[in-house]
């Protein structure tokens, strides 16, 4: 990094303050106009120095265009960097320089009503699919009791009641068809880093809502297609679909792909339907498979590379969730210490696009 470019970035207050909003989240440059009360062409302005310089970077999701502070997409920036350095400054002179503090105030304050208005467009979403959700719920056994299996599973036993659970445990997992970001939220606590990824813009605003209180270095939320994951390879611990393998057309594709960006050693979660014959659920919902025969899913998994694992059944009225896990072959990485494994693993150069 050029030093001259870097300091010259930082000579302006509005690039100050935009830092400092992009320390505690990822954003949409028309979110950063509406707080900063500038045209988005002028912030763009802004943001192109800031990139130039490494100081922030840029994700597309549809025609959204997102900013987050370099570094805060979990690939374990050294703290010593100049980029961290440079941070670290700004962090020091709002806590000593009155009136910069206050501006930043102000502009959080502001942004706490974007972060309102995100979670208004989420309970409307939900408000408007209830009905078509709880018909679909009420066949099955209920949420609680399978994620608490879920955690069973994962080993992660107190997750959901224990108020400060065990860090680390999942390492960095992948929640692939993230949805309303459920699973991201319940299992962050337990893992290095959470890159949540589904197919549709509109799910992934609703995930953005409900996992905004989480900090951006633990968390990644991508558009992308379960058959074109935009992953280096090997690089998570823990990978988990849930309720999405009945969408694919080829669920063995989906596997393959999950396999492939799945570290030696580590895990697969599936959540789904065991075989059934509601062929309304293929109109109405949408579903590629009526779930899953046990012969079918072990199959699936050997022949993605996984072997299979320790399983569960939760029936409910008239659907019967079944959880199937599977471990890569190969030296377990030790989640405790990967001090040697802070890779940036989301592709950026050429980020794959939506294909399914």
């Amino acid at each position: 990094m050029n030093v001259h470019d870097l300091i010259s970035a930082l000579d302006d207050p509005t690039r100050l303050r935009l830092l400092r909003l992009l320390a505690r989240m990822e954003l949409a440059v028309g979110e950063l106009a509406e707080v900063l009360d500038q045209s988005q062409p002028r912030i763009s302005r802004h943001v192109r120095i800031l990139t130039e310089a490494g100081l922030i970077e840029k994700r597309k999701e549809g025609s959204w265009v997102f900013l987050s502070a370099a570094g805060h997409d979990g690939n374990g920036q050294d703290g010593g960097s100049i980029v961290a350095r440079a941070e670290a400054l700004l962090a020091a002179a709002e806590a000593e320089d009155a009136a910069f503090a206050a501006t930043c105030g102000a502009d959080r304050a502001r942004l706490a009503a974007i972060r309102a208005a995100r979670e208004d467009i989420a309970e409307k979403y939900f408000a408007r699919h209830a009905d078509e959700w709880d018909a679909l719920r009420s066949l099955h056994s209920p949420d609680g009791a399978v994620e608490a299996e879920l955690t069973r599973l994962l080993g992660v036993a107190d997750a959901l009641d224990d108020p400060a659970p065990p860090t680390g445990i999942l390492g960095r997992l992948l929640d692939i068809g993230t949805g309303t970001g459920r699973m991201a939220e319940i299992y962050a606590p337990s893992a290095d880093h959470v890159a949540a990824i589904d197919k549709s813009p509109e799910m992934l605003r609703i995930a953005r809502a409900r996992l905004q209180h989480l900090p951006p270095a633990r968390l990644s939320l991508l558009q992308g297609d379960f058959l074109n994951l935009p992953f280096d390879a090997e690089c998570f611990d823990t990978v988990l679909f849930h309720q999405v393998l009945h969408y694919a057309q080829a669920p063995e594709r989906a596997l393959a792909e999950a396999a492939r960006v799945t570290k030696p050693g580590g895990r697969i979660a599936i959540v789904d339907f065991a075989a059934h014959s509601r062929e309304d659920l293929r109109t109405e919902q949408a579903h590629a498979r009526l779930g899953f025969t046990d012969g079918q899913m072990r199959a699936l998994l050997e022949e993605a590379g996984f072997a299979p694992g320790p399983d569960s059944s939760l029936s409910g009225s008239e659907l019967t969730v079944r959880i199937w896990t599977g471990k890569r072959p190969g030296t377990v990485h030790q989640l405790a210490d990967r001090g040697g494994d802070r890779t940036d693993t989301t592709r950026k150069a050429s980020p794959r696009k939506a294909s399914q």
